[in-house]
């Protein structure tokens, strides 16, 4: 079978585009000229690439989605060896939770922009980036799953750990007894978003039971969590790598320094990958292993899955 290139790049565009007209714009063709081509390139396959219902990838058009994006970066990466002058611009996108891109990833991501590719993030909690990666809209993520997709490797990057603080004004106000069942419900508390479990994992760890019914503030961004901490609006959980500083100018106090979180995170990318994504690969894995704490054997550390 010799695939038909037009079919393949209608196919990705309606994937990103999520439309058959938003794609048509993007083409500068028709929308019958769009819908004619998906069908003819599902006739080819023998079988449906598109859930109309929402236009996601079946499983067959995640495969054929790679399939594209992996021509695309091939090409400009050829286009590069043979014209390092005019070196091939192809997008790549990488899904990345927020704390790690407040973080550890940040350079690496600027290095990837200003050396390999054209860049795009896509920030979701790092729960949640995988599913990012299934439905074909990033070639890699940073997750906290151990378990690759089919086609894809998972590879241990290394631990993000994460420390309670608050203010001393704060800390002496509402957590003078320590951090009771008492004081969280009387206490609000900073989470990212609804869908920041890390709290309740950390409340569990320090209670021996989970809790609910707590007052909290949601900001989400990494950035303005910490400032609504620094201000003295609630406490919460922070990366040790961005609030060490703090603590030790005496800004902000650890709540409870034995009850650290440590959240493993793993770096999934293409089993097989083009040249400039390996390169990708490579800086990323590199980057993360110097930055994130590296778990050694029998090391007493405590584990979450984390939302963030």
């Amino acid at each position: 079978m010799n695939f038909d290139r037009q079919q393949l790049e209608t196919f990705a565009v309606v994937a990103e585009t999520r439309h058959f007209g938003r794609a048509a714009h993007v083409l500068n063709v028709t929308r019958g000229a769009v819908s004619q081509r998906i069908i003819a390139l599902e006739e080819a396959f023998g079988t449906p690439l598109l859930v109309r219902d929402g236009m996601m990838p079946t499983p067959a058009g995640e495969i054929v989605l790679r399939h594209v994006q992996a021509l695309q970066l091939l090409e400009a990466d050829t286009l590069h060896r043979i014209k390092p002058a005019e070196r091939g611009r192809a997008r790549i996108a990488i899904a990345v939770n927020a704390d790690s891109l407040a973080t550890w990833f940040e350079p690496v991501a600027c290095a990837i922009a200003k050396d390999i590719c054209s860049l795009e993030l896509l920030v979701d909690d790092q729960d949640y980036t995988l599913s990012v990666l299934t439905r074909g809209e990033a070639m890699g993520c940073v997750s906290t799953a151990s378990t690759a997709p089919t086609g894809f490797v998972a590879e241990a990057i290394g631990e993000m750990e994460y420390e309670c603080v608050a203010t001393p004004d704060f800390a002496e106000a509402c957590f003078a007894e320590g951090v009771t069942l008492r004081n969280i419900l009387a206490a609000p508390a900073v989470l990212f978003n609804r869908k920041d479990g890390l709290h309740a994992v950390f409340l569990e760890r320090v209670l021996g039971f989970p809790v609910n019914g707590y007052a909290a503030h949601f900001f989400p961004s990494p950035i303005a969590l910490l400032m609504a901490i620094r201000a003295g609006v609630g406490y919460g959980l922070v990366p040790s790598m961005q609030i060490q500083s703090l603590i030790d100018a005496g800004e902000v106090i650890s709540l409870a320094p034995q009850h650290r979180i440590a959240v493993s995170l793993y770096w999934h990318h293409w089993e097989e990958a083009p040249p400039n994504m390996r390169q990708i690969s490579e800086l990323i894995l590199h980057h993360a292993r110097e930055a994130l704490n590296q778990l050694t054997s029998g090391s007493p550390r405590h584990h979450a899955s984390g939302d963030r």
